[in-house]
């Protein structure tokens, strides 16, 4: 059987939870001492089990008051969110959807992808943040972002994790570079040249720099940078070739001093992988998002 709880009294043992003190909660919330001791009683009655150690000097929590201080923020977290959907509805806006995505993707994907979203959602607001994919799973995680899109390569424990898109790395040379003239390019070939690379965080580096550890590789990294941008620009000036998704290159090649050839190892095609908290507790415009960028997302019945 359901138990349903109060969100008044949830909030009290907030209170008592963070300030470690009945006293001290009581006086914050305005609110008799005695009132949040009774409060706190019958909840402890209602899941049955103790949620606080009482001591001199305060309360602790036990536990399973731990477990409960955690879902109980998690429900002022959410909470939060649907009074912000609220006011985005009373301003007009018709729902927002907060987005992080790497670099890879929003090179190569988001884009058009969005344009099409918006295009038959006029009403929707998109905030895209660019961050790296620790960040973005983080920032899913803990409510910051509605959607993360990241690396397949990033663990996602506790999220709702679907497939976005597979993208190809290719190794990028400038015109002239005797590598890759001959067809797909080795790793092990790769890492005997002076190379150009991002700088730590990029998912994109640590996958390169895992590859090459696992083959007792040593990479020549001699110029590190901050962007997908940077490293075309360095590559064309001759001061290393590197690796990229093949969207991040492919459009630049005409008007470029810059040439491409396949990757030979298999771990060239790639995964990035889209998230949410809880797929089943969607709002209506995330959830229509979530349709749009993924077919493994299950459309409302």
């Amino acid at each position: 059987m359901r138990k349903r709880f109060d969100l008044v009294t949830l909030e009290l043992f907030v209170a008592v939870a963070t300030s470690k003190s009945i006293a001290q909660a009581a006086a914050t919330e305005n609110i008799a001492a005695s009132a949040i001791s009774k409060r706190i009683s019958d909840f402890e009655a209602q899941v049955g089990t103790a949620l606080f150690y009482r001591q001199q000097k305060g309360v602790a929590l036990t536990p399973a008051g731990e477990e409960m201080f955690r879902h109980a923020k998690d429900l002022q977290r959410l909470l939060d969110r649907i009074g912000d959907h609220m006011s985005d509805f009373a301003q007009g806006l018709r729902g927002t959807v907060r987005i992080a995505a790497n670099t890879s993707a929003i090179t190569q994907f988001l884009p058009e992808d969005l344009a099409l979203f918006v295009a038959d959602h006029p009403d929707m607001r998109i905030d895209l943040t660019e961050q790296t994919s620790d960040e973005i799973v983080m920032a899913v995680r803990d409510g910051i972002a509605d959607v993360g899109i990241f690396s397949g390569m990033i663990p996602n424990p506790d999220l709702d994790v679907f497939t976005y898109r597979r993208d190809t790395l290719v190794v990028l040379t400038p015109k002239g570079h005797p590598l890759g003239t001959d067809g797909p390019v080795s790793f092990n070939e790769f890492s005997t040249h002076d190379l150009v690379g991002l700088q730590k965080g990029s998912s994109l580096q640590a996958f390169i720099e895992k590859r090459a550890a696992e083959q007792e590789l040593e990479l020549r990294t001699r110029v590190e940078v901050l962007s997908f941008d940077g490293v075309r620009r360095m590559v064309e000036a001759g001061l290393g070739i590197a690796i990229l998704p093949l969207g991040a290159v492919e459009p630049y090649l005409t008007a470029s001093n810059l040439r491409m050839a396949p990757v030979a190892d298999s771990w060239a095609e790639r995964t990035l992988k889209v998230a949410v908290r809880d797929a089943e507790a969607l709002s209506r415009p995330i959830r229509s998002l979530m349709v749009h960028l993924t077919s493994e997302f299950p459309e409302a019945s």
